[in-house]
């Protein structure tokens, strides 16, 4: 795919104009819950952060059990700094990644991903029925209609066109990360499943992953946030240290933890608990 191929993209939409760095934008805009620094404090650690690298590892075997049907690209919708969409590439896929923030599109480009729409889904206004599949990893909790935005994506779909998201796991897990991040709520895998077949899909697979960080959320962040206990740290410093494993026996426990992860996933199996869901699901003809 040429990143400077006009005509590529528009298959998928007629309201993109390519600028000469190679990021594609639309004429329109739209608000977002998002911090306006999320991206750049996201880069600051994702190529060191545990948790993004197992994320990738877990999305990346979720879709090769399950596999677009359609020819054609991934669109990463909301992906940020495009962490997902290089592994999605590298993982021999193509990826498009639609996001809204100018300095995420930027980072994403720097970090090689070819084609970046700097827009939401809705500003770019993709046509529907033209995207072969979607993914939104820890988006759909930034919506507040969430069932509004996955009937959106449902329209942008083909009938048997793939959606695979992520979002973190259990309202009673809910902390002073989640309102910073500007999350409308968290789920259980019923409560999505539930809201994914609300909105003309059918779930294909689904399990929990990070089954160790519901104990410590809850009594390093939910508890202190509940009791009003939490210390002043920028955002910068609190991210960095909650996306850092120390040395040792620790780091080898969780290691093995996250590789037995992947092991499931890999074939197919649930896990029954964890700090995050992972799901895909076809779109059904309603």
């Amino acid at each position: 795919m040429d990143p400077f191929d006009n005509s590529f993209m528009q298959q998928f939409s007629n309201s993109l104009s390519c600028d000469e760095t190679g990021i594609y934008h639309s004429d329109f805009s739209e608000e977002i819950s998002y911090p306006d620094d999320g991206n750049d404090l996201c880069l600051e650690v994702e190529d060191h952060s545990f948790w993004f690298r197992h994320r990738n590892n877990c999305i990346i075997e979720m879709i090769r059990n399950y596999p677009p049907q359609m020819k054609g690209p991934i669109f990463d919708i909301g992906g940020g700094n495009g962490y997902v969409s290089k592994a999605i590439m590298d993982a021999g896929w193509d990826a498009i990644l639609v996001e809204p923030g100018l300095s995420g599109a930027k980072n994403a480009k720097k970090r090689g991903v070819s084609h970046v729409v700097c827009a939401t889904s809705q500003s770019a206004k993709l046509k529907h029925g033209t995207l072969p599949a979607i993914g939104v990893f820890d988006v759909v909790e930034h919506i507040e209609n969430d069932i509004g935005f996955l009937k959106h994506l449902w329209e942008l779909l083909p009938p048997g066109g793939m959606i695979y998201l992520t979002v973190p796991a259990y309202q009673s897990l809910w902390s002073l990360e989640d309102e910073d991040g500007g999350h409308f709520r968290r789920y259980t895998l019923k409560s999505l499943e539930m809201k994914l077949e609300q909105s003309g899909f059918s779930v294909k697979y689904s399990t929990y992953f990070f089954t160790f960080l519901p104990f410590i959320i809850f009594l390093f962040r939910t508890l202190p946030y509940r009791f009003n206990l939490l210390k002043k740290a920028n955002n910068y410093t609190r991210r960095k240290n909650d996306h850092s494993i120390r040395q040792g026996l620790h780091k080898k426990i969780l290691k093995f933890i996250m590789n037995l992860e992947i092991i499931i996933i890999s074939k197919k199996n649930k896990i029954y608990h964890g700090g995050s869901c992972l799901i895909s699901a076809i779109k059904r003809n309603k």
